[in-house]
């Protein structure tokens, strides 16, 4: 059978690439160039660079064109791929107190003498003990959301609450609208799920609104996925009005919404969750792995009262019940107040944290909010991404390009700066090692 004459072109790009003579960087013709220096069509030349985006040899770059990629970083660097235990972790958050190690040693030798241990060796409730949700209900409540605890489903951290409410709630070929930059923890979720992935323009200031209302009008969109509260990278905090617009637009266009709340915690006073404003059409996403531990893999959804019984099916055929032993950890700790201070320890080291960004990077331009853990970092228009990451894995420091938060198939050219995993006295040399580079690159 004959090869069609543009899978010659794709396998002679991707050789050039893989042997070396097209860099790294190597900036590639403009499609339309493309396809006039080898006689084809426009059509045929866009296939040409998509079959070599898809082998993960180029990269598209919104407003600068396609370039070569560095090929000694993973594809989706930044979430697929954990960091070396010898590396200086700046891609991944996992926030931790010194407090806590003795508070779980702690914890397990009460339950090592309490009398409800052996229950803990058996199967749960699929979607968790009632007590627990009871728990779980009264510690939302100190944060003004008020749920009753039958609507609660416990699940083996925040992930498990994205993918099993996409499992129930939606079918293959759904279309889900979310913002251009968002957590790549969902994106990998909903592509799983063989959802099609539509994505919202976004302001400084959140997403944009009168674009999704746009977009609803064209397509139909069965749900949008949010980060109203922190979100990840941009850090933002939609204000009352906003959460109140996108709740009309949800209704206006029947589109149910998923509000991950995953680092609200670290915002004292934000506007009210979506979710006590619009809880018959609003899934709430949230965990404990951020204000207590990675390890512990306590999630929990706040789900309309019409899904309960689909997401209990969801957990039967994923994990079958939730995981009783953590479960029990993480309830004594709200119930004794030990998560409230744990919060309140947090924001403050965020805050630290952050002080030390401004600090380092002081005339620079980030994206950021004062209580985050993250930053998101915009780079001049003669640095590249990969160049940079690629730099910094040298000196053993692990950061992410943008690659993994983009739902647009350009990727902004950027890098997003995780805080929390490092101790806070090695941040500030490594933050300027970061800027070292960054400045390196403009020189060059």
């Amino acid at each position: 059978m004959v090869q069609p004459r543009y899978k010659s072109l794709v396998d002679k790009l991707a050789n050039e690439i893989r042997i070396g003579k097209l860099l790294p960087g190597t900036r590639l013709p403009t499609h339309r160039h493309l396809a006039a220096e080898h006689k084809m069509s426009l059509a045929t030349a866009s296939r040409v660079y998509a079959e070599l985006e898809s082998m993960g040899l180029i990269i598209g770059e919104t407003g600068r064109g396609t370039f070569v990629r560095e090929l000694s970083l993973s594809i989706n660097h930044g979430i697929e791929n954990p960091t070396a235990a010898d590396m200086l972790d700046l891609n991944f958050n996992y926030p931790s107190l010194p407090i806590q190690a003795e508070l779980l040693r702690t914890e397990l030798k009460r339950l090592a003498t309490s009398g409800e241990i052996e229950s803990l060796l058996r199967y749960q409730p699929h979607s968790g003990k009632l007590h627990d949700k009871i728990v779980i209900s009264q510690y939302l409540k100190n944060k003004e959301i008020t749920v009753e605890p039958e609507n609660i489903i416990i699940t083996n951290g925040a992930q498990q609450g994205i993918a099993i409410t996409l499992l129930s709630a939606l079918k293959p070929g759904d279309v889900v609208a979310v913002d251009a930059l968002s957590y790549p923890g969902f994106k990998l979720a909903a592509l799983a799920h063989h959802l099609e992935i539509l994505p919202i323009p976004i302001t400084p200031l959140g997403t944009d609104l009168d674009k999704l209302e746009e977009l609803c009008k064209k397509r139909a969109i069965r749900a949008l996925y949010c980060i109203p509260t922190l979100h990840n990278p941009m850090g933002w905090v939609l204000t009352l009005k906003q959460r109140q617009q996108l709740i009309i637009l949800a209704r206006k266009y029947h589109f149910m919404i998923i509000e991950d709340a995953t680092y609200a915690f670290l915002v004292k006073k934000a506007p009210p969750a979506i979710v006590t404003l619009a809880p018959d059409i609003t899934f709430y996403i949230s965990g404990f792995s951020k204000n207590i531990a990675s390890g512990l893999r306590v999630g929990f959804i706040v789900a309309p009262t019409n899904t309960i019984s689909s997401l209990e099916r969801s957990m039967r055929v994923t994990t079958w019940n939730t995981p009783a032993l953590m479960t029990s950890i993480v309830c004594q700790w709200v119930k004794e107040g030990v998560v409230d201070k744990l919060e309140h320890l947090l924001r403050k080291d965020a805050q630290q944290r952050q002080k030390i960004v401004s600090e380092i990077f002081e005339g620079l331009t980030y994206i950021h909010h004062p209580t985050s853990y993250f930053l998101w970092f915009p780079l001049p228009e003669e640095v590249r991404a990969d160049k940079i990451v690629a730099s910094l894995h040298q000196l053993q420091i692990s950061v992410a390009t943008a690659e993994p938060y983009a739902t647009t198939s350009n990727i902004p050219h950027a890098i997003r700066i995780a805080l929390a995993s490092i101790n806070i006295n090695l941040l500030c040399d490594t933050l300027k090692k970061i800027r070292e580079i960054i400045e390196y690159q403009v020189d060059l």
